[in-house]
């Protein structure tokens, strides 16, 4: 679910505010828009100094066995690996759509139909001396379901800081229907492989 997501900043005043706040923060050329694959860093809105701000985290957290990219949203806050990323540090993952492969290998993109953003909720922790997120994920919608069980969890943009700062109202967002998406076959490439 989720494996690849996709960050441009094309005519989008608030993906280009998001990578200018990082690029002056970490440097230019830390991060450049466009796909984004685990492992890779990439931009994440989170909490800093009762702000919400823009940072450079990879994606994934790297355990014993695996690079865990997504989380379920139902088990996040009982899993040992997640739950005090769950209570304590929360984020949003900005994107401008994610792809998904179905059963016979098809590449779709989804997208917010029009809506230039769409925003992931995540979390975040320290692994390894490195900041890292998660996506976490949800039983798909009508909108996903014919190609995969499971979608990120989707937030609206007046949702963004109520997930990141307030921890009682972030448990009643991921009781949301998530919102309609937009799928379009990526038919250049037809597997993840």
């Amino acid at each position: 679910m989720c494996g690849r997501y996709q960050f441009t900043a094309e005519d989008n005043k608030e993906i280009q505010r998001i990578v200018q706040e990082v690029q002056d923060r970490c440097g230019r050329g830390k991060f450049m828009p466009g796909d984004v694959y685990p492992s890779a860093k990439a931009p994440v809105l989170l909490e800093a100094h009762g702000n919400v701000t823009p940072d450079l985290l990879y994606w994934g957290l790297q355990t014993s066995k695996a690079l865990v990219i997504n989380a379920r949203s139902e088990t996040a806050e009982q899993r040992s690996l997640f739950r005090d990323s769950f209570e304590q540090r929360r984020c949003v993952i900005p994107s401008t759509g994610f792809y998904e492969w179905s059963k016979d290998k098809r590449k779709y993109f989804f997208r917010l139909p029009d809506q230039p953003i769409l925003y992931m909720a995540g979390i975040y922790q320290e692994r390894d001396g490195k900041n890292c997120y998660c996506i976490l994920t949800t039983e798909a919608n009508a909108s996903v379901r014919k190609v995969h069980p499971r979608m990120p969890v989707v937030l609206t943009p007046e949702l963004l800081n109520t997930w990141i700062m307030d921890p009682a109202a972030c448990r009643e967002l991921l009781r949301k229907i998530p919102p309609q998406l937009l799928a379009t076959a990526e038919d250049n490439q037809t597997s993840l492989w």
